[in-house]
């Protein structure tokens, strides 16, 4: 376990973080953005080494922007994490905390699926490929049992995993709640918001709005809810909205609910950052992803007392059934399945107990605090590094 020394809550504190990419609401990005303000808002001096940067950039946030090279995004990769090493060396950085797999890191904050896991039912030929063999040494990095990296990770599942796969010691895990933001909460005047909202969206108050939210269109499931969505009754259909706030290329999924004759009912909206609002005007949120470490959407929308539907690949559809707030569609996905639960959350009459159980589960449960959270343990385990002295980066 972590121990702080006695001079922990003195120093103020100099760390690299690292990152791929960065771009306005992707899910690792927002959590990178969090974890970075509630460092600098202790003190601490935070650099952030990236590929490429787009939106805008925080205040007292230093970005360097380093010139990759490599034709593949695993090429870059490895070039990132080159540069990353020479750019740092000799700068005196007190810990090196990485938001993406690399070798070398102090701390690395884990957001996606374990590339070993996701590699387990493919072919034997794809172990031959630069990029197997580059994504493994990354992944190998962080968690083989001879590393010292510790871990913030998301889900219990991804945990046991990694133990299993890499050996890799317990005590160096750290679970970190959802995070969400507080916004989603309901405010006093959430009915008035609704409203508002829904008249911007021209959506009239007798219709449902199941909602989607993501940036994957393929993996988070778009064309299961178009067909969900198809599959219901003419009548209920017709007064159903299934509208999709994200940023994706539309036209594969534009097409296919044409062809299944609901395109009047399916909302393209694009990338959002009124999300809490949009959850105040919907009715329930689907997410039947194929993919899926966390889903913390999931969350936001139990913390907006909107019931959910969504499959048990997600790592945060136990928050769910713990809440009883919705329906999680088992697996192996049946699309049958996924359109017996849109039919049965329209027209049951457990809208209302849905809803005051999401209330109920959301005041008793953390789902707000990741970023203070990772703060403490990347504080905790840059303090120990510096009593300790160890030369304990393979670079």
């Amino acid at each position: 376990m972590l121990t702080t020394n006695k001079f922990s809550m003195k120093k103020k504190l100099k760390l690299a973080f690292c990152l791929f990419k960065y771009f306005p609401f992707g899910g690792l990005q927002v959590n990178f953005i969090n974890i970075a303000k509630e460092c600098m808002a202790r003190g601490h001096k935070i650099v952030a080494y990236t590929i490429s940067w787009e939106g805008e950039k925080p205040e007292g946030l230093d970005i360097r922007i380093l010139p990759v090279s490599g034709m593949t995004n695993h090429a870059r990769y490895k070039s990132f994490t080159k540069l990353v090493h020479r750019h740092t060396q000799g700068k005196r950085y007190d810990a090196l905390v990485g938001f993406n797999k690399m070798p070398g890191l102090d701390v690395c904050y884990i957001a996606d699926v374990s590339y070993a896991a996701k590699m387990k039912g493919r072919s034997k030929f794809h172990r031959y490929t630069g990029r197997y063999r580059t994504l493994m040494q990354m992944e190998w990095a962080v968690f083989d049992k001879k590393s010292r990296t510790e871990i913030l990770l998301l889900t219990e599942k991804e945990k046991n995993f990694y133990m299993n796969y890499y050996e890799t010691a317990d005590k160096r895990f750290h679970l970190m709640p959802p995070g969400i933001s507080r916004k989603c909460l309901p405010p006093p005047d959430a009915d008035k918001i609704r409203m508002e909202k829904r008249k911007e969206l021209l959506i009239g108050q007798g219709q449902t709005i199941v909602l989607m939210v993501c940036t994957n269109f393929k993996i988070k499931g778009v064309a299961r809810a178009i067909r969900a969505l198809s599959a219901l009754p003419s009548e209920i259909s017709q007064k159903t909205v299934l509208l999709i706030a994200g940023k994706d290329n539309s036209r594969y999924y534009r097409r296919l609910a044409k062809q299944t004759n609901v395109l009047k009912q399916v909302r393209f909206i694009g990338a959002r950052s009124d999300v809490p609002q949009l959850l105040m005007a919907s009715d329930f949120l689907i997410h039947p992803a194929s993919i899926e470490n966390t889903g913390t959407v999931i969350v936001e929308a139990l913390a907006a007392n909107v019931p959910v539907i969504t499959t048990d690949i997600c790592g945060y559809s136990f928050h769910v059934t713990r809440a009883d707030g919705g329906l999680v569609i088992g697996s192996p996905f049946n699309q049958k399945e996924l359109d017996r639960a849109l039919l049965f959350m329209l027209t049951s009459n457990r809208r209302n107990k849905w809803r005051a159980n999401c209330k109920n589960y959301i005041e008793q449960t953390d789902v707000f605090s990741r970023a203070q959270k990772a703060s403490d343990i990347i504080e905790k385990a840059t303090y120990n590094l510096l009593f300790i002295d160890l030369p304990h980066r393979s670079g």
